[in-house]
């Protein structure tokens, strides 16, 4: 995988978009996230060879996402401080071994071990791979997540595929092969992080630069940051609903089969990875605090219209919440990086994170929530997250086009 390297002599001025590098950590994240979706699209056949209730399978996705949180922004604010390119391939190797363990786990604790181990490859990928994607954007910073983040989305809609296709078919021990995957991403990220070392940092430093010389008032980007990291509970809590339990809801409600609701996953996670595609060119172009608007807001009659509609409308109703909610995503990321000029690996680790641990403590309240009043009843609660979307009026101007 030497094109990345390449391609990049050819741009090496911080005005230069490198697709090579962008596309290179694209396919990488695709990889990471599917591997990682592997384990909630297991789920139907964990909790029935475990015996497990909804509040233990919120607990694996809650250690899980929890450990990834609370990592990401430590590993960003480390590689502010003291850069480490292959920290990107060494990271991978977590998520082979949280793969391999998940594959021989034959306890309730060994699966939590291996849910741990996939979310420390999560902490050290996103926040070092979000800012190899700044250091590529040329300037086009919403372009350039957007284009990171729909490898990631575009691997979470194949986990389910995978599962439906290979897991459910051979089952659990069949999580080893995926596992070789992460070697396939070790090779990539090497190269990527060779990148890193010769040109990204420079291009790095040189836009920093430039965004150092109008920082916003410090009150406005605490005040930004908080809500944002809003935005972001509402998003995530209302996405764990659907990555988690969705096929659980289809099969209680409408009876299909574990595969078909493996089908009507995949479809969702697919919309989602369009729309973040999406998301991010519309805020360079638009504005991102016009995206952000939308994108949470402009969920809620669909979200609303759910919990009420039939097997036929689900679909499509889901696939309309997957393409307006994941648009924000990259909006957002890039709006706290605008607000905190300098600190891309922390800002990136701590919104990755935060989203992490927001997914993750959403899905075990919800599976407790549940496990109490019905898989239904939860669909009708999480509908009113989107309007916690009018906090974006408090958002404050960047210099940039907000």
């Amino acid at each position: 995988m030497q094109a990345p390297v390449d391609a990049a002599l050819d741009g090496r001025r911080a005005d230069t978009t490198v697709f090579s590098v962008l596309f290179a950590i694209s396919f990488c994240h695709l990889l990471n996230d599917m591997m990682q979706s592997l384990l909630p699209a297991i789920y139907p056949g964990l909790k029935a060879d475990f015996q497990l209730d909804f509040g233990q399978v919120g607990l694996i996705t809650l250690t899980y996402q929890i450990t990834a949180s609370i990592l990401q922004p430590l590993v960003g604010l480390y590689a502010d401080r003291r850069p480490t390119p292959l920290a990107l391939p060494g990271g991978t190797l977590f998520s082979l071994a949280g793969l391999l363990v998940l594959s021989r786990a034959h306890a309730y604790p060994v699966l939590l071990a291996g849910a741990a181990l996939l979310g420390m490859g999560s902490s050290v990928f996103h926040p070092e791979s979000s800012r190899v994607a700044r250091m590529a954007s040329g300037g086009r910073h919403g372009l350039a997540q957007s284009l990171f983040q729909v490898g990631g989305n575009a691997g979470q809609a194949l986990g389910p595929l995978a599962a439906a296709l290979v897991v459910v078919r051979w089952g659990q021990s069949s999580l080893a092969f995926f596992a070789l995957l992460a070697l396939l991403s070790c090779a990539i990220l090497w190269q990527v992080g060779q990148w890193y070392r010769h040109y990204g940092l420079p291009r790095l430093a040189q836009s920093g630069a430039k965004q150092r010389d109008t920082p916003p008032a410090s009150a406005e980007a605490r005040r930004g940051i908080a809500v944002l990291l809003a935005l972001i509970f509402s998003k995530y809590v209302y996405l764990a609903s659907l990555t988690s339990y969705f096929t659980f809801y289809l099969i209680h409600r409408f009876g299909v089969s574990v595969e078909n609701a493996q089908y009507h996953l995949f479809l969702f996670l697919g919309a989602v990875a369009v729309g973040t595609v999406l998301g991010g060119p519309v805020g360079d172009r638009f504005g991102r605090k016009r995206v952000i608007w939308f994108s949470i807001l402009g969920t809620l009659p669909f979200t609303l219209m759910l919990p009420h509609a039939s097997l036929f409308w689900t679909a499509p109703l889901t696939i309309a919440i997957g393409l307006i909610l994941a648009s924000a995503f990259p909006a957002i990321v890039v709006f706290a990086q605008e607000l905190v000029p300098g600190k891309v690996g922390m800002i990136s680790g701590l919104f990755f994170g935060f989203s992490f641990g927001m997914g993750g403590l959403g899905a075990a309240v919800l599976g407790e929530l549940a496990d109490h009043i019905g898989i239904e009843a939860v669909y009708q609660i999480c509908a009113f997250l989107p309007l916690i979307g009018l906090l974006a009026a408090l958002l404050p101007n960047t210099t940039r086009r907000s």
